[in-house]
């Protein structure tokens, strides 16, 4: 396969500009991509983590009216709760600790064009009231100040994890759901458009080979066939991170299986819901259990609050591990946000 015949045709579907992909399951997602961009309707980007919900964002924008305006992307699981509002509704001096000027917030930067929310879920309940508000009157405050600022903003959210659980477990809230829940568009995983491989595979090779100042446009029939075979947990990041590795590493003009990791050569495949990212759950949780049934006494109030508990610290140490104690890498891995990792760090006391 050579990359440089690479060419994404626009008679497999309706191209988007930095998007790759014909699979049926991504003609769905452009197809409601360019449907909605033509209104103002609020978005609800789903997907797991890795799988584009940004670019989709990106072209959800420029293919609006507003596609002209300015576009605003804001990683709501990267900042306190605090920092978090400041950041998104801006401040007034004063106002807080190190306020030394005003500052204009994410919310007014966008105006006439798009505010992008990533990871929603893993925002406060407090801050979710302030962002129902901007969505139903288009109207807030700056921290600090009293003085309502009107703005023009589109929103796009997304969000890694179900909303609908997080609605029922008392985590999100129910309004603010519907009121970004206007369009929801479900991003699907690398695993389940295998078909689109060889097309992110080609774009990579070219990119990379580019920016590197390399000529690798060949792959290997055995390396193809690994990446089509692999899972992907990481999903086309953890694939774009593996043929840039592969490019910076070739020594020839073509990937060959060896550049790529043991987790993608390796033959055996996780079965459906036994492995979380290499952990074995089987046998995590029967070892676990058997130590709380060990040392569990007659008048244990909750056996299983307690096992549920050791599982989850026994998972979030091998995950830990498993990712060098690199808490964002681990976060991903786990499908949670930093901030709720570090809570349950300090809470289990795994804190290095």
């Amino acid at each position: 396969m050579s990359a440089a015949n690479y060419n994404y045709r626009s008679d497999t579907g309706p191209p988007i500009p930095g998007i790759i992909g014909s699979s049926p399951a991504m003609q769905d997602v452009y197809r409601l991509t360019r449907r909605v961009a033509r209104s103002n309707a609020s978005v609800l980007l789903l997907g797991e983590t890795g799988t584009g919900k940004e670019l989709i964002a990106t072209a959800i924008h420029r293919l609006s009216d507003r596609g002209s305006g300015p576009l605003v992307k804001v990683n709501c699981g990267a900042l306190s709760e605090s920092l978090l509002e400041s950041e998104l509704f801006g401040h007034v001096r004063g106002s807080f600790t190190g306020a030394i000027n005003n500052r204009t917030g994410r919310f007014e930067a966008a105006h006439t064009g798009t505010i992008f929310l990533d990871e929603i879920n893993s925002t406060t309940l407090h801050l979710q009231i302030k962002l129902l508000r901007v969505l139903q009157e288009r109207e807030f405050e700056r921290v600090g100040d009293t003085q309502t600022v009107r703005v023009d903003t589109r929103v796009i959210a997304a969000s890694n994890r179900d909303l609908m659980n997080e609605v029922q477990e008392d985590r999100f809230r129910e309004d603010l759901y519907w009121r970004l829940n206007v369009v929801p568009i479900d991003i699907p995983p690398l695993r389940d458009r295998r078909e689109d491989v060889a097309d992110l595979v080609a774009h990579f090779l070219n990119y990379y080979s580019e920016l590197n100042e390399r000529f690798v446009v060949h792959i290997q029939r055995e390396a193809m066939e690994a990446l089509q075979d692999h899972h992907w947990p990481g999903n086309v990041r953890e694939l774009q991170n593996y043929v840039e590795r592969a490019v910076v590493m070739a020594e020839t003009d073509e990937l060959t299986i060896d550049l790529l990791p043991d987790s993608v050569t390796r033959s055996e495949k996780p079965q459906a819901g036994s492995r979380i990212r290499g952990v074995d759950l089987e046998t995590l949780t029967y070892e676990v259990v058997q130590q709380g049934l060990a040392t569990a006494g007659p008048e244990e109030d909750s056996l299983h609050t307690k096992i549920v508990s050791r599982i989850e610290r026994e998972l979030i140490a091998q995950v830990m591990l498993a990712c060098s104690n690199v808490q964002t890498k681990a976060a991903s891995k786990l499908g949670i946000n930093r901030n709720t990792l570090h809570k349950k760090l300090k809470e289990y006391d795994l804190e290095s």
